[in-house]
């Protein structure tokens, strides 16, 4: 049985990548270089995808690799035990013999417990959380030393990627100023930094008053091209022994302006609804929206419900046209409220990701295939 060739939801993985190449390489060459990277996108462009393809680049190329999701350590103790984790598995097991590995941690002030997983043989690393704080302190400082320490003994670069970056505020306040003194020092290791709240990023990286203050350069990913996309979508249903219409790839860009995660879904559900050895026609493609937004309609309803009125009203208004809700004739049209009210929907909207501005100022609703639910909730 054929597989489905397009992938939603998960990292988009070896073939399922889409492009990217320029931002490939760029972020590549950074690594490389030793620079330190913050990538801003909005939700579900990609980011991690990226970051794992230029992962996999750099191994290939003798650069370490560690990786940190701060999603998963909402403690210190938690961020300690990751970060033991990551660099016994990703730099220790490469650099040393299974002897040797855990000398790396012979200086922290607190001494990991080590348990072993039955059933994977997995290492895990645990700290006590009873611990005075400082000691904890120390010990956090010493392992997050530790990746520049081996690049430096051992002539090689090493990239600390940490997922999630903006968690690191509500870890614990006074990690941003403990990190950013220990990784000033640290010329042999790239910082790549991502995460899924761009509002906090920002203010992390672009707030003067923040210790990683334009610490980072800052790399801003983009829709991709729907010419690009255009010739991917073709590739994959050919190497299934499918086909689609031209003028349904159109429709499907057109939809998605070449949005990485919506394209996707849009043509894994279109795929579905073609036959085997068929063709993808704008039969099919109905059907497969007609299916994708009831496969959405839970999240789109969560959203409605989140609302405010005001929010609701400019969401409504830019479902029907994408514009300048501010302006006093836009506003008559679509039966707004005043200014202030609709400046505050907007400004929430923007903080939620759920609507974008273009380059000419119009805002237009971001989040995929909201826009098509909210007009036919309408009917």
């Amino acid at each position: 049985m054929t597989t489905n060739p397009f992938r939603y939801g998960a990292l988009a993985l070896d073939d399922a990548f889409t492009d990217r190449e320029a931002e490939v390489a760029e972020l590549l060459s950074d690594i490389l270089n030793g620079q330190d990277v913050v990538v801003f996108a909005p939700r579900r462009y990609g980011k991690s995808s990226l970051v794992w393809r230029v992962s996999q680049l750099a191994i290939a190329q003798d650069v370490l690799v560690a990786h940190v999701n701060l999603m998963t350590t909402p403690t210190s103790e938690r961020l300690a035990e990751k970060l033991a984790e990551t660099i016994h598995d990703d730099l220790a097991s490469t650099l040393f013999r299974a002897r040797e590995r855990f000398r790396v941690f012979a200086g922290l002030r607190i001494t990991p417990v080590v348990t072993v997983d039955p059933n994977t043989g997995k290492l895990g690393f645990t700290f006590d959380a009873g611990r005075q704080p400082q000691d904890l302190d120390a010990t956090l400082e010493r392992l997050l030393e530790l990746p520049g320490q081996l690049a430096a003994e051992r002539g090689r670069k090493v990239a600390l990627v940490l997922d999630e970056f903006q968690e690191i505020v509500d870890i614990d306040p006074d990690l941003p100023r403990l990190m950013r003194s220990v990784f000033e020092t640290q010329p042999d290791v790239a910082h790549v930094y991502l995460g899924s709240k761009r509002h906090m990023l920002e203010r992390i990286f672009n707030d003067e008053n923040e210790p990683f203050w334009r610490s980072a350069k800052q790399m801003e990913l983009g829709l991709i091209a729907p010419p690009l996309f255009r010739a991917y979508i073709d590739a994959r249903f050919e190497s299934t022994g499918r086909r689609i219409e031209r003028a349904v790839v159109d429709r499907v860009l057109d939809a998605t302006l070449g949005h990485p995660y919506a394209t996707q879904e849009l043509s894994y559900f279109l795929w579905e609804e073609t036959p085997e050895g068929g063709l993808a026609t704008g039969e099919q493609y109905d059907v497969a929206l007609e299916k994708l937004l009831r496969a959405e309609h839970a999240h789109f309803g969560l959203v409605w419900e989140k609302a405010a009125r005001a929010q609701r009203l400019v969401l409504h208004a830019l479902a029907r046209e994408p514009g300048r809700p501010l302006a006093s004739e836009y506003r008559r049209r679509h039966g707004l409220p005043g200014p202030s009210s609709v400046q505050r929907a907007l400004a929430a909207l923007l903080k939620d990701e759920l609507v974008g501005r273009d380059g000419s100022g119009e805002y237009r609703i971001a989040e995929p295939f909201l826009a098509e639910w909210l007009r036919r909730e309408e009917q």
